[in-house]
């Protein structure tokens, strides 16, 4: 049996690491999949995400082939404000726009993982409210010009620069970095019963 994190993010990588601590010899491979992020027409925010989870853990089944029995785990993230799903900034500007809207407001992250060997798929799913500080011009351009927002849902990583900014959390912090450890030990623990 194999296990495989259907992501190349080296947040989950370290975090699957994390949520496995306990499993005896418990180690990990990693594939890159690739899938379609469009939002369907009409798709709510949680159903989006819980998609995405099940869509990357099922594309990277099919890149783990060479793997014996392999049990992949696909994870997905998304910040929302308002029912509007924020996803990773296009360029420097939506990243100014997407901290401009957060600043002094709460979101919600909700991030999804789903646990697929092909003939079974397990999710789990959770809402972690963040609340944001009141951000000035300055803050929001000296952040964009570190980068970091770039690459991330909502145009921040609370785990670095980005945790700078965040006034209070209700919920899951691992689920914010990309992984909730709680549910994802569940998804290995179900996985692991029915072998």
């Amino acid at each position: 049996m194999t296990w495989v994190l259907a992501s190349t993010s080296p947040r989950r990588k370290e975090l699957l690491a994390q949520a496995g601590f306990s499993y005896t010899g418990f180690n990990f491979e990693l594939v890159a999949p690739d899938i379609d992020e469009t939002p369907q027409t009409d798709e709510q925010a949680a159903d989006y995400v819980c998609r995405l989870a099940v869509e990357k853990a099922q594309a990277g089944l099919r890149l783990s082939q060479q793997f014996s029995h392999a049990k992949v785990l696909g994870s997905d993230t998304i910040v929302v404000l308002n029912g509007v799903i924020l996803g990773k900034p296009v360029n420097a500007e939506d990243a100014k726009r997407m901290l401009s809207l957060l600043s002094g407001q709460t979101h919600e992250v909700m991030t999804a993982v789903a646990l697929t060997d092909g003939k079974q798929t397990l999710t789990r799913f959770c809402i972690t409210q963040v609340s944001f500080c009141e951000l000035s011009a300055a803050d929001i351009d000296a952040y964009i010009a570190s980068g970091e927002p770039m690459d991330k849902a909502g145009a921040y990583g609370i785990q670095a620069l980005g945790g700078s900014f965040v006034k209070s959390i209700a919920g899951s912090y691992s689920a914010v970095v990309g992984l909730p450890l709680v549910e994802t030990r569940e998804l290995l623990a179900c996985m692991m019963q029915h072998n």
